[in-house]
């Protein structure tokens, strides 16, 4: 077992491992580490703690030391001039007439380098770009390309279900999200309906899907016919939390509606039937 203590650097981000020092660490405190990109600012998620020796890559960077007032006010300005170096870096942008997106930075902790995040449909030559803003900010610039996803969890919104975007509040890594996946729960195929902020299938799609994707091999599919107690039927609908469907029976003239546990009913999947599925829906990640 390994002694480690559990970083975050941004809300949503992932959790890094530290070794620790000498101090008593707390949820919520902020910290002063060793990265390879310099010394940062993080903060604690996992006081002191003990993980497997195969959770952990060797050497782990040491915690230098708890975060002081002096620190505080450093990483309080840094955020205080990214506004105005994302108005500035798009001025400059656009000035160059380049076909590229500026949508966040980020200044490193001691302020000698600051990191612009853009999209862009294909390859950008910013050389002139990095000349400009390094003139501008008189410190080391980089510029990072990111994907339409990145983009949202770097600036975060409300999803369709009024909560906070995932990706930038709760998930570490991206999720494999597939079409497949909303088949599985019976959900509408309406992209706008399926879809979160970033155009994308939601990631939340995946949460459940271990659970819906069993749910499906034990329930008939919609228009299949089965045995019930009261006769024949058609399923006109499934429902896989309660385990139940609903069955359309046709006895001479009446037609009759009922809703009968999956366990009531006997029906017969053809063969093959499954893979041939699974085959012809074989998803490819949502990138």
């Amino acid at each position: 077992m390994v002694k480690i203590v559990g970083i975050k650097f941004r809300n949503g981000g992932k959790v890094y491992y530290f070794a620790p020092g000498k101090d008593r660490y707390e949820k919520g405190m902020g910290v002063i580490v060793e990265t390879a990109n310099g010394q940062e600012y993080g903060t604690v998620v996992i006081p002191l703690s003990e993980v497997a020796d195969d959770e952990v890559v060797q050497p782990l960077k040491p915690i230098i030391r708890i975060a002081s007032k002096r620190d505080e006010e450093q990483v309080r300005r840094n955020e205080e001039r990214r506004a105005g170096a994302i108005a500035s870096a798009k001025q400059k942008v656009e000035a160059r007439g380049l076909e590229m997106k500026i949508v966040g930075c980020e200044f490193s902790f001691d302020g000698s380098k600051v990191t612009f995040y853009f999209t862009a449909d294909g390859r950008v030559d910013f050389r002139e770009l990095i000349k400009d803003l390094s003139a501008l900010f008189r410190m080391r610039i980089e510029l990072r390309q990111i994907g339409i996803r990145d983009e949202i969890k770097l600036i975060g919104g409300i999803a369709p279900c009024g909560r906070e975007c995932c990706c930038a509040s709760c998930m570490p890594d991206f999720n494999k999200v597939s079409i497949k996946m909303a088949k599985n729960q019976g959900l509408s195929l309406n992209p706008g309906k399926i879809s979160g902020l970033c155009g994308r299938l939601m990631c939340c799609l995946a949460y459940e899907n271990d659970y819906y994707a069993e749910a499906c091999k034990n329930v008939p599919k919609l228009g299949s016919e089965v045995d019930t107690p009261e006769g024949k039927g058609t399923v006109i609908n499934v429902n896989m939390l309660k385990m139940e469907v609903k069955v359309k029976i046709e006895d001479k003239d009446a037609v009759t509606y009922r809703d009968f546990a999956v366990s009531d009913i006997k029906f017969k999947r053809p063969a093959g039937k499954e893979k041939a599925e699974e085959a012809k829906d074989e998803p490819k990640e949502d990138e």
